[in-house]
């Protein structure tokens, strides 16, 4: 007898992207309250379920969602300004200080809810449904916008109490900024079986700007609440020159010193790490995240080092202040151009990267870097139905030996067709479903010249 389900997505080419690397040249996957109830091969899966509603695939890739590990989602307006400030500089100081937190502090609630809904409709349409905010102003707007969007992210208050020239509107008390980042986390629960899908984490914007009080006590917080701590680490020669000034040691090992280094902090960037470092995320379980559309003008990251050894690393577009684009497969592309230069190149190796390998991190490690990976990551039985479908008819497929090397090769954000989170059609045939793009992009057209010239 047949079991009642909600939704079948048949005729696929389903790569699960799980321990086994399952894949299923003509596979159908059954969903149910969310969930993938059902995942094999499409005569298989029709025979055992009775959906409401389907969709034919007609031989489009399925996998799952990407997670983008490090997202500034009050940035979203600002595109292009840091290649506009570069033409005249040569950017060495900190852009950070001298540009994105003065930006982010120019904006309005409103602001940065429209900010959300732009950003996560890019991410949504390039086959992105899970983000992992850096920390902004406002984070109950962001909320709002990845509720409306039909995203899975997890939200943060920028946390900052010390530091110079930080803008009053975004600088702390101690206190304040502990209370902050609990009222987020108690306004956004996380629920046990992953279906609440935006949630509140907590946040330290770096060590220059976050006194050794807060670091402790937001670290503190947030392990007795199960939420991640998501900061900036190793992100530039500044930030190490600080530390030793400040603290007689690198960032990393006065992180250790404070006992916060734990599998609840999450590191973005993390660039200027040796082999010791790496050695010391694995046994003390802080987790990472590679931007590769940045961080190769600041060093050499050693990314691929860090995922071969077991760190969980995921890849993060950084948002839209650095070369624009929120298509993480673009970004998985550079990650495996940029470590193939850092690791294989100087040692002859023209296959030093393998070919799965980058868009994994952005999957899998993503979602291990999140704490999600119970919920996401793969595609099998039990998981929330965080799914992407690719077509394969497109100029880019044509004349690929296989689907697999479509995928890792040479597919982008622009062949994504479906999109699906938490077993809801956030995009179909490319279009959003919760949204309208044009009046979003059209609010963004009057608003974001404003902006600019606040911070000109």
């Amino acid at each position: 007898m047949q079991q009642q389900a909600d939704l079948i997505l048949q005729n696929l080419y389903i790569i699960s992207f799980d321990q086994q690397g399952t894949v299923i040249p003509d596979g159908a996957i059954a969903i149910k309250d969310g969930v993938i109830v059902g995942i094999g091969p499409t005569s298989e899966v029709t025979a055992a379920w009775d959906p409401a509603r389907r969709i034919f695939g007609s031989g489009q890739i399925a996998i799952p969602g990407l997670t983008d590990a490090h997202i500034h989602t009050a940035q979203t307006m600002m595109r292009g300004l840091l290649t506009t400030v570069g033409a005249s500089s040569n950017l060495r100081v900190p852009t950070w200080r001298e540009y994105l937190v003065p930006f982010e502090a120019a904006l309005t609630p409103e602001d940065v809810e429209l900010s959300g809904q732009l950003a996560y409709s890019a991410m949504l349409l390039t086959g992105t449904t899970s983000f992992f905010e850096a920390g902004g102003p406002h984070p109950e707007r962001m909320a709002a916008a990845a509720w409306r969007t039909g995203i899975r992210g997890i939200v943060s208050q920028s946390t900052m109490d010390g530091g110079d020239r930080i803008p009053a509107s975004m600088r702390m008390s101690t206190d304040e900024a502990i209370q902050r980042n609990i009222d987020v986390v108690e306004a956004l629960p996380a629920a046990v079986d992953g279906s609440n899908r935006v949630t509140g984490g907590m946040s330290l914007r770096q060590i220059i700007t976050c006194t050794p009080e807060l670091v402790r006590s937001i670290h503190k917080e947030a392990q007795n609440r199960g939420v991640k701590v998501h900061t900036h680490l190793v992100e530039g020669t500044y930030e190490i020159d600080f530390s030793l000034e400040r603290y007689g040691m690198r960032p990393l090992e006065y992180l250790i010193n404070e006992g916060v280094f734990t599998e609840t902090l999450h590191c973005a960037h993390s660039i200027l790490v040796g082999d010791e470092d790496i050695d010391n995320f694995r046994h003390y379980g802080a987790t990472a995240c590679h931007c590769a559309k940045g961080n190769y003008s600041i060093g050499h990251p050693p990314a691929l080092k860090m995922w071969r050894r077991g760190v969980a690393i995921g890849l993060g577009t950084d948002g839209v202040a650095s070369l624009g684009t929120l298509d993480l497969f673009r970004v998985a592309m550079l990650a495996r151009v940029g470590q193939q230069l850092v690791e294989a190149t100087p040692t002859h190796n023209r296959n030093g990267v393998a070919a799965a390998e980058p868009l994994s991190m952005a999957i899998i490690g993503g979602s291990r870097a999140m704490g999600l990976a119970a919920h996401t990551g793969s595609l099998e039985k039990g998981k929330r139905a965080d799914i992407v479908l690719l077509r394969t008819d497109g100029p880019d497929a044509a004349g690929y030996a296989s689907p697999e090397a479509f995928l890792y090769e040479c597919a982008s954000g622009r062949d994504v067709d479906t999109v699906l989170v938490d077993g809801n059609i956030a995009v179909s045939a490319g279009q959003l479903e919760n949204v309208d793009f044009h009046a979003i992009r059209d609010q963004v057209a009057r608003r974001q010249p404003q902006l600019m010239g606040a911070i000109a």
